[in-house]
């Protein structure tokens, strides 16, 4: 178990009990059996929960001292005598439901100081705050923002005039926010921009002219944007991240961009002006996405792609120019045999 600096367990569960709440399959002889740490498998004592989910770490599970683990059915006989194996469909997503329930803190930032508004922030008479808002020290609200109870505005974060942020909300130190309208339960990492210019200008041979962004920001319910990523406001129409979507760290989202229900984006994407993700899109690290494109529903887009033209919904698609991924994969490994064969004549 890792040292509980940080984090400790709101209570100790039986074997019993954690199956009960993942409906998971077990051996009763372990029910009794107290959990009290969640570990990865290779630092699991006896009273740890962990879990295996990837073929690669199946020595570690051979070699797990862990008091219980969750597996799929086909890994429970690989299980090492003497612990306890819950039986799950997907043993990750149990994890992280027993997680949230023994360590809820670990889930949003918790306030530096006492609850409430600091003597040391600067809200705007003409602000709207319900109970329950915490503002933390050197946070500016501005004239007419609207914040819901619950909501955590970090350390010196600015929340622009107008700004709408729904409840239960955490707004990270150092955020920013204008020209944006926030639903419930947003999550915006330490240093996240929101609002500010899309980057429109009309070309000339003798300078660019600026052209005014007029739209905003609109972010659903349940969506996470991680540490520094920026997301421009609209130029004359919104820029949208929908339901549920998680943002890794270092995203760029330009203007116009409509981002749909529960997608996954990974650290240090940039997606272009005015292009549309349909729902459950997932985009792998190191992306880039041209501007004015439809990225169907489903689609699977490969780390460190460049994507050049539309993707169809359910696609899996890799490589610059971004092709189907099969296709790109078997060309790669061509490449590098090729590559090989090269060497050895040489």
């Amino acid at each position: 178990m890792s040292e509980p600096f940080f984090f400790s367990l709101t209570s100790a569960p039986t074997v019993g009990d954690l199956a009960a709440l993942v409906n998971a399959e077990f051996d009763s002889q372990f029910a009794a059996r107290r959990i009290e740490g969640l570990a990865a498998l290779e630092r699991a004592g006896p009273r740890d929960l962990a879990f295996f989910d990837n073929p690669r770490y199946a020595d570690a599970l051979a070699a797990t001292r862990a008091g219980a683990c969750l597996v799929r059915a086909a890994a429970f006989e690989r299980a090492p005598k003497g612990v306890a194996a819950l039986v799950v469909d997907h043993p990750y997503r149990a994890f992280a439901r027993i997680a949230a329930r023994l360590v809820p803190d670990s889930l949003r930032a918790a306030p530096i100081f006492a609850e409430g508004v600091s003597p040391e922030a600067h809200v705007h008479s003409q602000a709207r705050l319900e109970p329950g808002v915490n503002v933390e020290p050197g946070a500016v609200v501005g004239a007419g923002a609207e914040i819901g109870s619950g909501t955590l505005v970090g350390a010196n974060a600015v929340i622009g005039a107008g700004v709408r942020i729904g409840r239960d909300c955490t707004i990270g130190a150092g955020a920013s926010l204008t020209h944006a309208l926030l639903g419930d339960r947003v999550m915006l990492h330490p240093g996240v921009r929101v609002g500010q210019d899309g980057f429109g200008f009309a070309l000339g041979a003798r300078g660019h002219l600026k052209a005014p962004q007029i739209g905003r920001v609109i972010i659903q319910d349940d969506v996470e944007i991680g540490a520094n990523c920026t997301l421009d406001r609209g130029a004359t129409r919104d820029t949208i991240v929908g339901e549920g979507t998680k943002i890794d760290n270092l995203v760029q989202i330009g203007h116009n961009v409509v981002v749909g229900r529960h997608c996954i984006i990974v650290a240090q994407v940039g997606v272009a002006g005015s292009t549309e993700l349909g729902d459950f899109v997932m985009v792998g690290g190191q992306t880039g996405i041209a501007g004015h494109l439809t990225i169907g529903a489903g689609a699977r887009i490969a780390a460190q792609s460049g994507v050049m033209r539309d993707v169809p919904a359910g696609a899996s698609v890799g490589g610059t120019p971004a092709q189907d991924l099969r296709l790109f994969l078997k060309r790669a490994a061509q490449d590098r045999r090729g590559r090989a064969s090269k060497e050895k004549r040489t």
